[in-house]
């Protein structure tokens, strides 16, 4: 609710890496991992922005962010064929009117 991310292992009950205020104070709605390339995540954060992470060339900062204007957005589902080398990543998002969008992300973080 405070907009922090916290990066567990599975057999410790601390985090290995936190982000405080990683969304400018805004709760985190959804983190969905990249299905094609194991470092990436995206966050969806309250106010509509999406914001993604690749651990891989930075760990203490998004590399991106993009707001979605105009309907807010409810939920995220990341979509992709992990078995599959073309790099073809796209997020769905549910917006608050019914409408669903499908984004495509850039190949720099969707290729394995």
């Amino acid at each position: 609710s405070d907009g922090s991310i916290r990066l567990h292992q599975m057999t410790s009950e601390y985090p290995l890496m936190q982000w405080n205020d990683s969304t400018n104070g805004q709760p985190v709605i959804a983190l969905q991992w990249a299905l094609t390339r194991p470092a990436v995540f995206f966050v969806l954060d309250a106010s509509s922005n999406i914001y993604i992470w690749d651990l891989l060339e930075n760990d203490l900062l998004p590399m991106a962010k993009q707001a979605i204007p105009s309907d807010n957005v409810v939920t995220m589902a990341v979509l992709g064929e992990p078995e599959k080398t073309t790099g073809l990543l796209g997020i769905a998002l549910a917006k608050e009117s019914g409408l669903i969008d499908i984004q495509f992300v850039k190949k720099k973080w969707a290729l394995p």
